[in-house]
């Protein structure tokens, strides 16, 4: 087989596995909240308890109109979304799905070449806040590049205490090195790498970029359509990222239990949505606070 249809094929593999994970990710925030909260949730779209509702809401955004400001800087304010996706799907190119070929493109520097192109995103919330010509888009780009800034460095330091401890920066070859004794004197880094990561995708109780109680969405609010839901599938995918790569420096990637290398891919995948449940369960935990219609700060 020539290389570059070998390259073509676990490529498209391990990114239709990796992207699988976001629509589950997606629905299942529907109904987790949903119980949480003591509400039934979607019920309708599919049938039996509402499982293609995320497959309506991606059809309804398709069928919108796709409205542009008058004063927006027309070029930014496209290109805006793409540049919030793509970093996203770059990173899930080089983070190993299980041992062997399971990964995209097995760099020696993976880890370098994910938190760089993660850092990324920042760039988009500006171009979203600045071309959207409006004060609560410009707002939100703000906060969300302070934001961003701000955790940038303990992202990084936390994951290069992983990276020290296995003497590489290979994502395969830092899962090889892994030791379950890591969970006890690198839990104090997993703690900072999550948390990090969960205000470098802007989620609860890290979103006062959107804050939709002051800023209506943030610097989404001019959007609508297709591209509003790029965002969303941004977010989406960002939540597979910092699990994924929680789960490869700190849980032990594809290893499980029983040191069965064929089952590798079964156990990347549980530990992903188990941690990407934990960043829907912190949203459901932490609602942000209605400061124009709460009364518990009166007085």
């Amino acid at each position: 087989m020539p290389l570059w249809l070998e390259l073509i094929i676990r490529v498209a593999g391990v990114v239709v596995a990796f992207l699988t994970l976001p629509l589950l990710v997606g629905q299942a925030e529907h109904k987790v909240m949903a119980h949480m909260q003591g509400r039934l949730g979607p019920m309708y779209a599919g049938g039996f308890h509402g499982w293609a509702q995320l497959i309506a809401d991606g059809v309804k955004f398709v069928q919108k109109e796709d409205v542009t400001p008058g004063a927006a800087d027309r070029q930014v304010f496209r290109l805006a979304p793409v540049v919030a996706l793509v970093p996203y799907l770059l990173a899930l190119l080089v983070i190993p799905l299980g041992p062997g070929d399971l990964v995209g493109e097995p760099l020696d520097i993976g880890l370098f070449f994910v938190l760089a192109v993660v850092g990324v995103g920042v760039v988009a919330v500006l171009m979203s806040g600045w071309a959207s010509a409006s004060k609560y888009s410009l707002l939100g780009g703000l906060r969300a590049a302070a934001q961003l800034l701000g955790y940038e460095l303990p992202l990084v330091l936390a994951a290069a205490s992983v990276a020290m401890a296995a003497g590489t920066l290979s994502l395969p070859g830092i899962v090889e090195a892994w030791e379950p004794w890591w969970l006890l004197w690198q839990a104090p880094a997993m703690v900072v790498f999550f948390v990090a990561g969960v205000a470098e995708i802007r989620r609860p109780p890290f979103d006062m970029p959107i804050a939709d109680s002051e800023l209506v969405f943030g610097y989404m609010t001019e959007y609508t359509g297709l591209r509003f839901a790029f965002f969303l599938l941004a977010e989406y995918v960002g939540i597979v990222v910092i699990a994924a790569l929680t789960t490869v420096l700190f849980l032990g990637g594809w290893q499980g239990p029983f040191g069965d290398d064929y089952l590798g891919w079964l156990w990347t995948l549980v530990k992903v949505f188990a941690v990407s449940f934990v960043i829907i369960w912190l949203r459901v935990s932490y609602p942000a606070c209605a400061k124009t219609s709460c009364n518990a700060c009166a007085g």
